[in-house]
């Protein structure tokens, strides 16, 4: 039995403003911004290329804004997702690596799968990881 994580919920204070990070800075695909009345609106965004969305809105979940940490996004070239988010105003630590267990500037001097690394937040503080994956084993 295959078990996928297919969504991730992330709670932020300011919807639209949600929509316009994750979606015109970020690039992510708009799959769905429903609303239900007033109390109830919710937004799917999905990262180019990944089988898993996130979801934000109104009305949904009870998390606090800026209480997810840590997740991490997985990119083929983390150089361009550098300049990617550069290009877009999101402001992040820039690319580090670990070295002798802390964290460095720059890449990992073995371009290592796994080994560099980016973060950054959302308006809201929610906060995310760019990894680093150039190859990857079925």
């Amino acid at each position: 039995m295959d078990w996928k994580l297919e969504v991730v919920i992330v709670p932020v204070t300011d919807v639209d403003r949600a929509k316009e990070f994750y979606a015109d800075k970020l690039g992510f695909r708009v799959d769905t911004d429903h609303r239900a009345g007033d109390a109830f609106r919710v937004v799917q965004v999905t990262p180019p290329g990944s089988a898993c969305s996130i979801v934000f809105g109104k009305g949904m979940g009870e998390g606090e804004p800026g209480s997810v940490k840590g997740n991490q996004f997985v990119v083929a070239d983390i150089e361009a997702a550098a300049a990617h988010l550069d290009a877009n105003g999101v402001q992040h630590s820039g690319i580090q690596h670990f070295e002798q267990g802390v964290m460095a500037p720059g890449l990992d001097p073995q371009l290592a799968d796994y080994g560099s690394f980016i973060f950054f937040q959302d308006p809201d503080g929610n906060t995310w990881a760019v990894q680093h994956v150039g190859t990857r084993s079925s």
